[in-house]
């Protein structure tokens, strides 16, 4: 067992060194970047909004949603999870299936990269940092991700219709 993981004996699902130290280094990193953002923000004056309307809350959901999906699942993006992941297996669509390897920092980084509820609050992050910068323009990115989501949903409706016809 490595120092900065805990062997959890309790777990039902499986016996597994858990990077402890790993994952803080990376809640470390997301409260960081969090941190230089804002006060890069403050330093440039850029001005909070006083509200976020609702349909910006979903614009914004929508769009993590997808993004999170495409880094966490898309084969095209699987370079960035390799040094990270291995492939496990495939899902529907074109989406695949990868679980972290290695041990502390790297492995925390492979859980982080496989786990598209994980990637979704640094994407989320991201997309709000971005939001209060330049509202225009990140609504217009998360539009184009919101699209991707919609097209997504009508083509497995659209495979659902021909498969129940077949039937």
């Amino acid at each position: 067992m490595t120092a900065d993981a805990v062997r959890y004996e309790d777990r039902t699902d499986s016996e597994e060194d858990v990077p402890l130290g790993g994952y803080a280094v990376l809640a470390g990193t997301f409260t960081t970047a969090a941190a230089v953002y804002a006060g890069v923000a403050r330093r440039q004056g850029v001005r909070l909004p006083q509200n976020v309307p609702p349909w910006d809350v979903a614009l914004l959901g929508a769009a993590t949603y997808k993004a999170a999906r495409l880094i966490t699942r898309d084969k095209v993006t699987s370079f960035l999870r390799a040094p990270f992941t291995r492939r496990k297996g495939h899902a529907l669509g074109s989406e695949v299936m990868d679980e972290p390897r290695g041990t502390g920092v790297r492995r925390a980084v492979g859980d982080l990269v496989s786990c598209p509820f994980c990637v979704s609050v640094w994407v989320a992050g991201a997309l709000v940092g971005a939001y209060a910068w330049t509202p225009r323009g990140t609504r217009l990115v998360c539009a184009g991700l919101g699209a991707v989501s919609v097209a997504d949903w009508l083509q497995y409706a659209w495979t659902w219709t021909q498969q129940s016809t077949e039937e």
